[in-house]
């Protein structure tokens, strides 16, 4: 254990830090659970290359505040297909390749998870 004193906003903390070492090897199964986001990127990767279409994902969890395209509307890249509330903030969601929008599969005030698909384009 180490003991460090921190100053943050002129205000004075003393804490102890533990070095971690032959230990970490316990933690490490801990992290496993962690790259569970990792799985939803492969999503991206298979949408890619699934048959006719572009599958567009959810980048995180959150709320569809507004879907700013139809079925059947033609887009092009950077377009903004919808608009994601996650952590207070508005993220859009924008068309990863031209073409048309084959499938809007959300709603309007849908809760989200990350990978959830939200719309596919041809």
């Amino acid at each position: 254990m180490k003991n460090l004193r921190i100053t943050v906003n002129g205000q004075t903390y003393d804490v102890q830090v533990e070095e971690v070492g032959a230990s970490s090897a316990a933690s490490a199964p801990a992290p496993a659970p962690t790259p569970a986001p990792a799985p939803a990127a492969p999503a991206p990767a298979k949408s890619s290359s699934s048959q006719g279409g572009v599958k567009v994902s959810s980048p995180m969890p959150g709320t569809i505040l507004d879907i700013k395209v139809s079925e059947g509307a033609s887009v092009k890249s950077g377009d903004v297909l919808m608009v994601l509330e996650a952590m207070k903030m508005e993220n859009e969601i924008k068309a990863p390749s031209d073409g048309t929008v084959a499938s809007i599969n959300v709603d309007k005030g849908a809760s989200v998870e990350t990978g959830t698909l939200l719309a596919t384009l041809n």
